[in-house]
């Protein structure tokens, strides 16, 4: 559930990214937010914590997907803190759910054959059968 706030700036940004094609005060009408407010929003810069959310969230990525996507939340959290970011596990994996990131792992490759096994006839195709009794031949 996202909260008023959340709602408030996802609307914010439609109205920024489609301003070429509809009129602000239009949009914020139907949106229901105020134009006053969105302009407020627009001219207020991006903050830190945000910018460095937008980095990491970069890094996850570019790990997660250097590792053919096999690594998992502690991995990349090892590797983040050894690029010299500090950031938990649990954030880590937060960012990953957020970006729609899991782990694929790969099964060994079980062989399902015997490579030394003979198929085949083999020995009783080579033997020779010898009757013990003789079966008159009945003339038919």
């Amino acid at each position: 559930m996202l909260k008023h706030f959340q709602e408030r700036s996802m609307k914010y940004e439609f109205i920024k990214n489609h301003e070429c094609l509809f009129p602000i005060e239009t949009m914020c009408v139907v949106l229901e937010v105020g134009s006053s407010g969105y302009f407020k929003w627009k001219s207020k810069p991006i903050s830190s914590r945000l910018l460095l959310k937008e980095k990491i969230i970069y890094q996850i990525s570019s790990i997660y997907f250097a590792s053919k996507q096999r690594y998992r939340s502690a991995r990349i959290t090892f590797e983040l803190n050894v690029l010299g970011y500090k950031i938990s596990r649990i954030t880590v994996a937060k960012y990953m759910k957020e970006l729609g990131l899991r782990s694929t792992l790969s099964k060994k490759f079980k062989v399902t054959t015997n490579s030394t096994q003979i198929f085949g006839g083999g020995k009783c195709v080579e033997q020779e059968f010898y009757a013990e009794q003789c079966i008159p031949n009945l003339g038919i």
